[in-house]
């Protein structure tokens, strides 16, 4: 047998008819949907599999742009590279359906939620499948579908019953125009994210979940998770366990007290004021008559600031604040402590009210500095005087250790030792001191031990139509015990004897309505539907639950549907959980780092201590891909005009081209700018693999240098692969794809291989090549067994040396590592590259340094 060798100079003419995108594309985009190709398999004993899951979109009216397809396109790279792997694989797709904006929609045009939602849905199947990405159709779910809405509301049920479903009057952000409850992340400066419309804040009945239960588990159940650390860090932060003390402070002349929390009880002698959220019972009430009008004003206009807003710490950032006029006792020196109210503390969180330290808290620092109040250091770092620096802030100290207070340029929030606390407490290190502290407040009654949390309980209650409603109702007392509620007769709706829907009854639906006007009533606009609000049961009447659940409820367990999407005695089965779960990748936008995840891993971790699931976690790896830039490098919005759309792209170049382009531009998390014209490069890579499966294979044995060449390119594109670096991967193709232009009839065992790595990027091309070779039997190349390599042959007794002219690199040249300096030199000079700088010129010198350099020096 004898060996292929690259011929003299490229064969690009042979083979060069052009490659028909769109006749390729749909044909075996019809090809998979007549064979089933990607229906998921029953699993096989014995056999490793991966569930690859997408964060499921939201169905806009607006469609794709060329930014969403990113996620998607990693994940499905990932689902082709697993089933040539020999992985069962599952990987769906489904539509996030629910929500305010086919509200809005409804409302602005009298078109039902659920005619836009799933004309919308239509719209991105189209975009999805025209993209060719290896979904399994037939599990397609939606979350307003009826069988979907049942389960939803089925764990719901569960969660009341584990008494984690509960009733209370919470303080929400409250929009009157929308006519709902915001979360703190959809209000911008007292606004609505959308709409601009104004936000109060106002107490309001509400449903929630006690997520707050499952703090330590949240935060325990983060470690051995291959995800983002940002990620890791942010759920971490939003939890926000911490270990303190509750202290205790009486309000001189009130008989009343206050308590707070805090993570540095070391800092107690350091308190020089206090500050309440303006919405804490006792702001008000302790406010003396003199500053009682300004604390009212000052406490209505923070009402219609969102928390994330009130506690940012944002450059340029003012603190705004004002004096109550009570004083507080210092529960241990007796000093009076002025009490100031501020809306950088929040009511939601601890218990409403600090105790400011401005020496050693950031927030209080500059505080103190708006309005005047003393700053008292009470802490200098670990190792004597001089300027200290922690390792998050300093203090500046200009007296003897342990003499007067200084100038605080910083606030030192670091551990170290105690000043200025008097006896007993002074010359303590950090964690001594707070031992001694709280051991005395606990003598005195004033204080104990505590671990706090930032997390609070999940408001699950949404105050409009377009939502899966609450499977509760209540009994209704009628004045008359003849009257009608529907009629508007006198009665009393019993919230306090919330009484759950039988699942035989599941799903509740929603009530046709003519208008979706949110209304004046907080209750939501289903009050205005009173024949399917009250009924009658055994001569007593019951009232539903009006509000709705949030999106976020739809999305918190779609996974697990996707196990089993046909399922009608159950949500999913033991067999099915135990077949699928966990998701292996999952891909998904950074928006998402917080809420969604957290709120997910709740009702999992919920139905895992309940029996239903086999894993505490549902995600095992998860990557966030980077945003995609407008061509401005501004976001794709359509305001802006920079939204570039994918039906254009896959018209012009086919959807090869926009998933090999979208892989290519970048590291997957990097955020990058859209650059139409640079699809043109990926387009000719595209091309040419094509040629080359054009002209032919030759079943020859390789040489050594195509061997080494092709076992080097296997190994880095499946390790590569592994590791979601598809930018290096395909580079990694296009310098093999190169190598093998220059065969006239390429050898079969290096063409096969280079179809079969470039076909998870791109599908079609990879299918219609793999038929041109003569492999057209089966599943195609969607089963095709990947690519296998040889420690041994990965390593080339060639190096790649840059070739500089006048001191600049020109171009690249891979030679012997034991060439001659007259072969460097008849390789080199003949280099196209070369050629345009020397050509007419005189080569004064010619320099080469084995491994190193190849340089000429030209007149």
């Amino acid at each position: 047998m004898g060996m292929a060798s690259a011929a003299p100079e490229a064969a690009a003419a042979v083979g060069s008819k052009l490659y028909n995108h769109k006749a390729i594309e749909a044909r075996w985009q019809q090809h998979w949907e007549e064979k089933g190709t990607f229906k998921t398999p029953e699993r096989t004993e014995g056999r490793p599999k991966k569930f690859v899951l997408d964060m499921f979109p939201y169905p806009s009216g607006s469609g794709l742009h060329v930014g969403h397809p990113e996620g998607y396109t990693a994940s499905d790279v990932m689902a082709r590279y697993w089933r040539m792997k020999g992985f069962d694989v599952l990987h769906p797709m489904g539509w996030d359906s629910f929500g305010l904006p086919a509200e809005q929609h409804a409302i602005l045009t009298g078109t039902h939620p659920k005619v836009t939602t799933y004309t919308n849905i239509d719209t991105f199947r189209r975009q999805l499948k025209m993209l060719g990405f290896s979904y399994d159709w037939d599990r397609e779910l939606a979350t307003t579908d009826k069988d979907y809405v049942k389960w939803t509301q089925w764990i719901f049920l569960e969660l009341f019953k584990a008494g984690l479903a509960e009733q209370s009057e919470a303080r929400v952000n409250w929009c009157p125009a929308l006519g709902t409850v915001l979360a703190n992340e959809e209000i911008i400066d007292g606004k609505s994210e959308r709409g601009d419309h104004p936000v109060v804040r106002t107490p309001l009945r509400q449903w929630a979940l006690k997520i707050t239960k499952y703090a330590d588990q949240l935060e325990a159940g983060l470690e051995g998770l291959n995800w983002p650390d940002g990620t890791l860090t942010a759920q971490k932060q939003w939890i926000g366990r911490s270990e303190g003390a509750s202290i205790t402070f009486d309000l001189e002349g009130t008989g009343e007290s206050m308590e707070v929390f805090t993570t540095r009880p070391d800092t107690l002698m350091g308190v020089t004021y206090l500050v309440l959220a303006p919405e804490h019972p006792l702001t008000l009430e302790v406010a003396t008559q003199e500053r009682r009008a300004a604390v009212e004003e000052y406490v209505t206009a923070s009402a219609s600031r969102s928390d994330l807003d009130r506690t940012s710490m944002g450059k340029g950032k003012k603190k705004t604040g004002t004096d109550t006029g009570a004083l507080a006792v210092h529960p241990i020196t007796g000093e009076k402590v002025p009490v100031w109210t501020a809306d950088y503390v929040l009511g939601s969180y601890g218990t409403g009210a600090v105790m400011a330290v401005p020496a050693h808290d950031e927030r209080d620092l500059a505080f103190a500095r708006t309005f005047e109040l003393p700053v008292r250091r009470v802490v200098k770092p670990s190792g004597g005087k001089g300027k200290g620096k922690g390792k998050k802030g300093a203090a500046k100290e200009e007296e003897e250790e342990g003499a007067g207070e200084g100038e605080v340029v910083e606030a030192f929030t670091g551990r170290g030792v105690a000043i200025n606390s008097g006896e007993g407490f002074d010359g303590l290190s950090t964690e001594e001191c707070a031992e001694a502290v709280v051991s005395q407040l606990e003598s005195q009654q004033h204080g104990r031990k505590e671990i706090n949390y930032r997390l609070r309980d999940w408001i699950f209650s949404r105050q409009r139509y377009w939502g899966e409603p609450i499977p509760i109702y209540f009994p209704v007392e009628m004045v008359d015990p003849e009257g009608d509620p529907r009629r508007g007769d006198d009665h009393k709706i019993c919230y306090d004897q919330p009484m759950p829907v039988d699942v035989s009854e599941l799903p509740l639906t929603l009530p046709e309505m003519e208008s979706f006007e949110p209304g004046d009533d907080p209750q939501g606009c289903l009050t205005r539907a009173p024949d399917w609000r009250f009924f009658q049961r055994d001569g007593k009447w019951f009232a539903r639950e009006t509000n709705t659940m949030p999106q976020w409820a739809g999305s918190c367990w779609y996974y697990l549907r996707f196990t089993d999407t046909k399922n009608a005695d159950a949500g999913w089965s033991k067999k099915a959980d135990k077949d699928w779960m966990p998701v292996d990748l999952y891909v998904g936008g950074q928006e998402h780092a917080v809420l969604h995840l957290l709120y997910a891993r709740f009702w999992h971790k919920v139905l895992h201590d309940l029996g239903h699931v086999k894993d505490p976690e549902p995600f095992q790896r998860l990557v966030h891909q980077g945003m995609i830039l407008g061509t401005d490098g501004e976001k794709m919005s359509k305001s802006r005009g920079n939204v570039i759309n994918p039906d254009d792209i896959v018209d012009s170049d086919g959807a090869d081209a926009l998933r090999l382009y979208e892989m290519f531009m970048g590291p997957l998390e990097a955020t990058k700018p859209w650059q139409t014209e640079q699809v043109a490069g990926v387009t000719r890579f595209r091309d040419r693999v094509y040629q080359l499966a054009r002209r032919g294979a030759e079943d020859v044995e390789l040489a050594p240098e195509t061997l080494t060449i092709l076992h080097k390119t296997m190994k880095k594109v499946s390790e590569d692969i592994d590791e979601l670096a598809f930018n290096t991967a395909i580079s990694a193709l296009m310098v093999l794809t190169n190598h093998l232009m220059t065969f006239e009839k390429p050898p079969r065992e290096a063409l096969e291989a280079l179809v079969r790595m470039v076909s998870p990027f791109a599908p079609h091309l990879g299918e219609e090549c793999w038929d041109l070779l003569g492999n057209n039997k089966g599943n195609g190349i969607a089963f095709a067994p990947w690519v296998e390599w040889k420690e041994e042959l990965c390593v080339s007794d060639s190096v790649t040396l840059g070739v500089q002219v006048n001191g600049k690199v020109r171009t690249e040249l891979e030679l012997s590592k034991t060439a001659s300096s007259d072969d460097a030199r008849a390789l080199a000079e003949v280099l196209p590259q070369v050629v345009k700088f020397t050509e007419g010129k005189e080569v004064k010198k010619f320099i080469y340094v084995p491994g190193r350099i190849i340089s000429f020096v030209v007149k």
